[in-house]
C-alpha cells in the first residue's frame, strides 16, 4: 500500500495568531503538511505556539524562516504586511508559493508590488471569511474554517499550479472556496464585514461616554449582545483595515448614513409608513438572506 504523500512538505507562516494557528492545527489534523515554520518578531508568542503544538519550530528572522519553504502565508495585519514582504523578497524559493490572509486584497497587491518590483507568479492573495473576537494562537482550533468560505483573488499573472495548490489547502481545512477579482472583493468586504465593525465600534463608544453608561450596559439585553459581540476584535486590526480599505468603506459609510437620516427623519416625524415600510424590508432581507 502506497502512502499518501502531504499536500505540503514545509510551510512557513508568518504570523501565527488566531488565523495562522487554526490554518496550521487544520493542515496538521488532516495530516496535509510534513513540517510547520512559524515566524514573528514576538518569541514568546512563537514560543507559546511551539508549547501548544502548533507550530513544529519557529524562526524570528523571517528571511531565515522561509529558507526552503513551499507555500508561506503571510497572516500579519494589514499595516505589517509591506514589512513582511520586503524582509522574504530576496530570499523566497523560486518555485515557493506565497499567500496572505489579509482582509482587503487591493492594499495587500500594492504591498506586494512595492516590495517585490511585480507580483510573483507564484502569488494567491487569500480572504478567510472566518474568525472570533479573540485574537492569538491560544485562541486558535483547528476546525474554525470549516463550512466557511475562503476568497481567493487570484492575478492575471498568477501560476494555474499555485492557484491550484491554495485551493487544495483551504479545503482540506473543511472551507468552500470561492472567487473574485480583487476590487470586487474589496466592495463587498467592506459592505459586509468592514462597515458592521465600524458600526458596532461607534455604538460601544457613543454608549460607554454617557453618564449613565453603568446602568445602560447593565440591563443590556440579548440583542444588545449579539449586535455589539464584535467591538470586542483586535483594535489594531480593524484599525489597518479602515485604512487599508479606505474607499470601498467610506462609500459603505455615506451610504448608510443617508440612509440612517432618513430613518431618524421619519421617526422624528412620526411617519408610520415609512418606518414599518424600512422594518419590514430588512426583516424580509435579512430572514432570506444565506448565512451559516
Amino acid at each position: 500500500m502506497i502512502d499518501k504523500q502531504p499536500l505540503i512538505h514545509r510551510l512557513c507562516i508568518i504570523g501565527v495568531g488566531l488565523i495562522g494557528g487554526s490554518l496550521a492545527q487544520a493542515l496538521k489534523q488532516a495530516s496535509a503538511v510534513t513540517e510547520i515554520v512559524g515566524a514573528g518578531r514576538a518569541e514568546a508568542s512563537l514560543q507559546k505556539a511551539l508549547t501548544l503544538g502548533v507550530i513544529d519550530r519557529y524562526e524570528t528572522e523571517l528571511a531565515t524562516a522561509v529558507v526552503d519553504a513551499d507555500v508561506v502565508v503571510v497572516a500579519v495585519p494589514l499595516g505589517a504586511m509591506f514589512d513582511v514582504f520586503a524582509a522574504i523578497a530576496k530570499h523566497l524559493p523560486e518555485r515557493c508559493v506565497l499567500t496572505d490572509v489579509g482582509s482587503t486584497k487591493g492594499s495587500v497587491l500594492g504591498d506586494v508590488r512595492r516590495a517585490f518590483g511585480q507580483a510573483p507568479a507564484t502569488f494567491v492573495p487569500g480572504h478567510p471569511i472566518a474568525g472570533t473576537e479573540q485574537s492569538g494562537v491560544e485562541a486558535s482550533f483547528p476546525e474554525l474554517f470549516r463550512k466557511r468560505r475562503v476568497i481567493l483573488t487570484p492575478l492575471v499573472e498568477t501560476d494555474a499550479s499555485a492557484h491550484y495548490l491554495i485551493r487544495q489547502m483551504w479545503e482540506i481545512t473543511g472551507a468552500e472556496v470561492v472567487e473574485m477579482g480583487v476590487r470586487h472583493h474589496d466592495e463587498v468586504l467592506a459592505a459586509t464585514s468592514h462597515l458592521p465593525h465600524v458600526l458596532a465600534y461607534a455604538l460601544v463608544d457613543t454608549l460607554a461616554r454617557l453618564d449613565d453608561r453603568a446602568e445602560i450596559f447593565r440591563y443590556a439585553a440579548g440583542g444588545f449582545r449579539d449586535f455589539t459581540r464584535i467591538a470586542s476584535s483586535d483594535p489594531q486590526m480593524w484599525h489597518d483595515i479602515c485604512l487599508a480599505n479606505r474607499e470601498p468603506l467610506l462609500q459603505v459609510i455615506e451610504q448608510f448614513t443617508h440612509d440612517l437620516a432618513y430613518l431618524v427623519e421619519a421617526i422624528r416625524t412620526g411617519d408610520n409608513e415609512t418606518i414599518m415600510a424600512i422594518f419590514r424590508r430588512a426583516k424580509h432581507a435579512r430572514d432570506n438572506l444565506y448565512l451559516e
